[in-house]
């Protein structure tokens, strides 16, 4: 690495966080902490298979004291905790529906209270964008809904859940990823309405969690032209002031992962690094599976911008304070603990389905039921996580319906073109009841829409179409 002041490069190694391959910790994760890397973000690849995540965690804390971990556990469909079974408890869009603050910040505190026991102290949850694009590929189900005030209470809701049990919450993606049509991780998306329907839509959520008390909130790969039409929110000096002058944040500003497209795609992972320090970022995610030549580019990128002036000292040094305080204010070791048990029941679950009048002659019906799930691409937020009744183990293949059965064809993402469509027409025409089941956010069609794929949801799901739970 470039040699420089060690004050300064204890201080940029303040600013990264990094991942890493693998369920063991790598030696040059060791050196760059003994450097002032203070924080770690975990992934689904991180998870060892029948064990988790709690014998990893635990060698990190023994080898790297102080450190804060982090890790993307919204619940519902993205989860790291329970990858790649899928978690646990239902996601925000069916929260959103039951419209129970209390009972979302009892998820939240559950989620909060596993993390603590994993000594994760930093969540980088939730989302609190407003899903007002239904072809949204990336928010959809993440998202409390399509209601500014609605998403608002939920968000203060699950902060005050999440950190009630210790560990921080991020409020995510600043300023707002719900009216976008296309997914940051592969390439720049753009919102493009007036400043006051920014202000009476996508700023909402982020006030009332910034008033909640959150402790970070995470900025988007995402131009939103009406605060600065050249430049991504990551990078954009404007858009962080919105978040500090007029929000009243004062905690820490998170980008979201540096490897995205939407971040790096022109000019590499190490300058939009330094574009995001130099813009008001704090911590910069520098994504999964991180390897010590891309830390070490990055490191050497950020040390050159403040040697040669380009990047103020002040800035960085202001960065780091603010990592390192958050790092010795949240949960800690000792580390271990039952995981609580979620809070939601099938029953309560399955009341925020939405029926369609085919859905509710399909339900009334009897007769032997099918169910058929059509395979649907996750955006990488998501990852290869298990996902509807195929999760359980619940699903059988087209070709293997019986004669007579009523057949539930379930996808993610229904738009018009989605394989699920011709599914069910085929079983129709050989003269099957079929119900067509959404488990994403809703787009084209479907008689039954859960608002989620997570086990949680599936369960809920299955107790439907069996006739045991009346949604």
């Amino acid at each position: 690495m470039t040699t420089t002041d060690p004050g300064v490069a204890a201080d940029v190694a303040a600013t990264l966080q990094p991942g890493f391959a693998g369920s063991t910790v790598p030696a040059w994760v060791e050196r760059a902490h003994a450097g002032g890397l203070v924080s770690l973000c975990l992934y689904g690849d991180n998870v060892t298979a029948g064990a988790g995540l709690g014998a990893l965690t635990a060698d990190l804390h023994a080898r790297l004291p102080g450190v804060l971990l982090a890790t993307d556990e919204e619940g519902g469909d993205v989860t790291r905790v329970h990858y790649p079974g899928g978690s646990t408890v239902p996601g925000n869009a069916v929260l959103g529906r039951l419209d129970d603050p209390a009972l979302t910040r009892r998820t939240a505190a559950a989620i909060g209270a596993e993390l603590a026991a994993l000594g994760i102290g930093l969540d980088l949850a939730p989302s609190v964008d407003v899903n007002s694009s239904p072809e949204n590929p990336v928010i959809g189900v993440r998202s409390f809904g399509d209601d500014a005030t609605r998403v608002a209470r939920h968000s203060a809701a699950f902060v005050g859940g999440l950190q009630g049990a210790g560990v921080a919450a991020c409020a995510k993606h600043f300023p707002g990823h719900g009216d976008t049509v296309v997914d940051s991780h592969h390439g720049l998306p753009r919102v493009d309405v007036p400043l006051d329907v920014l202000r009476e839509r996508e700023l909402v959520p982020f006030r009332a969690a910034v008033e909640a008390g959150v402790r970070t909130v995470m900025t988007s790969h995402i131009i939103v032209a009406a605060l600065d039409a050249e430049r991504p929110a990551t990078f954009s000096p404007t858009v962080v002031r919105v978040l500090r002058d007029e929000l009243g944040f004062d905690g820490v500003l998170v980008s979201d992962a540096l490897d995205m497209a939407g971040a790096s795609a022109g000019t590499g992972i190490p300058e939009a690094a330094v574009r995001a320090l130099a813009a008001g970022v704090d911590l910069l995610c520098l994504g999964s599976n991180t390897s010590e030549l891309r830390y070490a580019a990055v490191h050497d990128a950020v040390v050159d911008a403040v040697g040669s002036g380009r990047l103020p000292r002040e800035r960085v040094a202001e960065a780091a304070a603010r990592v390192r305080a958050l790092a010795s204010d949240v949960a800690r070791p000792p580390l271990g603990g039952e995981p609580p048990d979620a809070p939601l029941d099938t029953s309560t679950i399955a009341s925020a389905f939405r029926l369609s009048d085919t859905a509710v002659r399909w339900l009334a019906a009897t007769g032997p039921v099918a169910v058929v799930q059509v395979g649907s691409v996750a955006n990488l937020a998501v990852g290869d996580v298990s996902w509807g009744p195929a999760g359980l183990g619940a699903a059988v293949a087209e070709a293997d319906v019986h004669a007579g059965d009523r057949v539930a064809v379930v996808g993610r993402a229904i738009g018009n073109d989605h394989p699920a469509h011709a599914t069910a027409e085929r079983l129709r025409a050989t003269g099957h009841d079929v119900l067509l089941v959404e488990c994403g956010w809703p787009r084209s069609g479907a008689d039954l829409e859960v608002f989620g794929g997570s086990p949680a949801v599936a369960r809920a799901l299955l107790a439907v179409l069996r006739g045991e739970v009346t949604p």
